[in-house]
């Protein structure tokens, strides 16, 4: 494949964008790469950090005028290492544990945008085991749904619920898995 800029040389480097389903693909030589700011100057090839850090900063141009909201998170500093929120989107790795706490606010759209919208890893559970898996995790979420009927005074749902409940930790009991 050619290069889309110069025409002459073989495409080396390729990237590909998608942006509310929409896909551009750009295909270029490393020369036209660095000329285009697509790659720096100094380096050969495109890192997984750099690809990582796009992700931190959705808005790499020089010309982008931070709003408030990204000044504030540039000033947000963790108080045992001393990295700023600045330095972790440009680095794109922490300095300490206690940075996940103090950038915890901010982390929550890093994991939608780099796991499809998901921010909770549920895993994956072998078929032969699963039911008893699954049944005690459904027993945790109508424990919550629950709560919350109680809590919104809607009694004959928390009635509903309650049942279910009950069903599914007798099903567990009946199979020697003990309570939920």
């Amino acid at each position: 494949m050619e290069c889309q800029e110069c025409k002459e040389n073989k495409a080396t480097v390729h990237f590909a964008q998608v942006i509310n389903g929409d896909k551009t693909e750009i295909h270029v030589c490393q020369k036209c790469a660095k000329e285009k700011g697509y790659v720096s100057p100094d380096e050969d090839a495109y890192s997984l950090h750099h690809l990582l850090s796009g992700l931190f900063n959705p808005n790499p141009s020089a010309l982008h005028q931070p709003t408030e909201q990204e000044k504030e998170e540039r000033e947000i500093q963790c108080d045992k290492c001393g990295m700023t929120y600045h330095q972790f989107a440009r680095v794109g790795k922490f300095g300490c544990a206690m940075c996940y706490q103090t950038f915890a606010e901010h982390l929550n759209p890093l994991f939608r945008k780099v796991h499809s919208g998901n921010t909770v890893h549920e895993g994956k559970v072998p078929k032969r085991i699963g039911t008893d898996i699954y049944q005690r995790k459904m027993v945790r979420d109508l424990k919550l749904q629950l709560q919350q009927a109680i809590a919104d005074e809607a009694f004959e749902d928390a009635a509903k619920i309650r049942d279910q409940i009950k069903s599914l930790e007798n099903n567990l009991n009946q199979h020697g898995e003990g309570e939920a």
